[in-house]
């Protein structure tokens, strides 16, 4: 399964999930679908900003993550 998801996440808020306080990133899809995924995935993303801009996040048939990139 492939999900689309646009972020805009800033550093501050990134911060709880990078703490560990978050373990989760819930995010609605670009079909409106609520998605979650876990937030570590993020982390090659993260900039001085926050994270911002349009992912894919691939998952296999039993909702596994197995890759993300950005688009």
């Amino acid at each position: 399964m492939k999900v689309t998801v646009e972020l805009n996440i800033s550093s501050e808020d990134y911060l709880a999930y990078y703490q560990g306080m978050a373990k989760s990133v819930i995010a609605t899809d670009m079909q409106g679908k609520r998605v979650r995924f876990p937030s570590n995935i993020l982390r090659p993303f993260v900039t001085h900003n926050g994270i911002h801009g349009t992912f894919e996040i691939l998952f296999d048939d039993d909702n596994k993550f197995l890759k993300i990139q950005k688009i």
